[in-house]
């Protein structure tokens, strides 16, 4: 018997944080939301899912091992949707402290539009809507 497949290809992500408290009100404050937290997992705080088979993430403590990663605007870019509200959300990210990194810009093919900033700890974080 073969299983149907997970319509996403990324399940899970973790963005690296030094304070959990200070990068979970960061988020919630941008994204207008509350993140999960769960005493079994003490250093993430987990985002919302809109859907039960979208994919989600988490903040994750990092203890500056090469294993759990640190906060960083070098390497892979993580995209969180914010359909309807990307300019809100970006003006919110700046006004919570973060840093404009890439102004809203059109994709091509109707792809929709993404927009980066840095966070509160140094992490290069991507913005998508389709509309």
């Amino acid at each position: 018997m073969t299983k149907e497949k997970r319509p996403n290809n990324v399940v899970w992500f973790e963005l690296p944080v030094n304070d959990l408290n200070r990068a979970k009100s960061f988020y919630e404050s941008v994204f207008a939301t509350t993140m999960a937290t769960d005493a079994r997992f003490p250093e993430l705080a987990i985002f919302p899912r809109r859907h039960d088979t979208a994919s989600t993430g988490a903040l994750a403590v990092t203890h500056d091992s090469n294993i759990e990663g640190r906060p960083s605007t070098d390497g892979a870019v993580i995209y969180l949707n914010c359909d309807g509200e990307l300019d809100a959300v970006l003006k919110r990210a700046q006004a919570a402290g973060g840093q404009l990194l890439q102004e809203v810009a059109q994709l091509p093919g109707g792809m929709g539009y993404i927009a980066q900033f840095r966070d509160l700890d140094g992490n290069r974080v991507g913005l998508h809507a389709t509309f």
